[in-house]
């Protein structure tokens, strides 16, 4: 991929329309997609291969199975807006709000094929091998810097130090499977990846 087309990715962050859609239409689209994150005057730029997919009430996995809470409240809002988390008290994990404002939903970002701004992600999180940078969850928010300061981030304007952007989805096998690292749901098929990306999470 040329860094030309890097470059007219980075300005085109997906429109709030494209979330206002339930969390599993939303996740199989994402894949391929970009995420972009903008630091300290520069741009880091990571490819989804992997999401999953989360509900409101009748998704016991969900944060928001049993309604709203002051730690959930964002994923009743408006869709196309970040909600990051720290989970288990060690790992902020990415996920983009998803659904009509009310009716919660998310999409967790469980790892990305880096593509610009590799240097910059082996500083955040230096690893020995390129393929373990951001093949996981926690993995991929330390590569990209990405912390609880990025909570509630509007993930739809240009300006956004924060976004997804069009990507590469020709080349994409999206599979499904069930959701990971999970003690309820675990029969729903709610993790969507590319089957033929090494950076899957394993």
């Amino acid at each position: 991929m040329s860094l030309n087309i890097l470059n007219h990715q980075h300005h085109r962050p997906l429109p709030v329309g494209f979330y206002e859609r339930d969390p599993d239409q939303v996740a199989v689209d994402l894949i391929g997609r970009m995420v972009v994150r903008r630091a300290l005057g520069a741009i880091v730029v990571g490819r989804i291969v992997e999401v999953e997919a989360y509900f409101g009430e009748g998704d016991p996995a969900s944060h928001a199975c049993r309604g709203m809470t002051p730690r959930n409240a964002i994923m009743f809002g408006r869709a196309g807006m970040a909600y990051v988390y720290l989970n288990y008290g060690v790992h902020c994990l990415l996920n983009v709000v998803t659904g009509l404002e009310g009716r919660a939903g998310a999409v967790l970002i469980r790892a990305l094929e880096p593509v610009s701004g590799i240097e910059i992600m082996k500083k955040n999180r230096p690893v020995k091998k390129s393929v373990d940078l951001t093949s996981g969850p926690g993995k991929l928010t330390k590569a990209l810097g990405i912390d609880l300061a990025d909570n509630e981030v509007d993930m739809t304007v240009p300006e956004s130090r924060l976004y997804i952007a069009n990507g590469t989805l020709e080349t994409r096998t999206v599979k499904a499977s069930p959701r990971i690292g999970i003690s309820k749901g675990e029969d729903m098929l709610l993790r969507f990846y590319d089957e033929g990306s090494l950076f899957v999470s394993k």
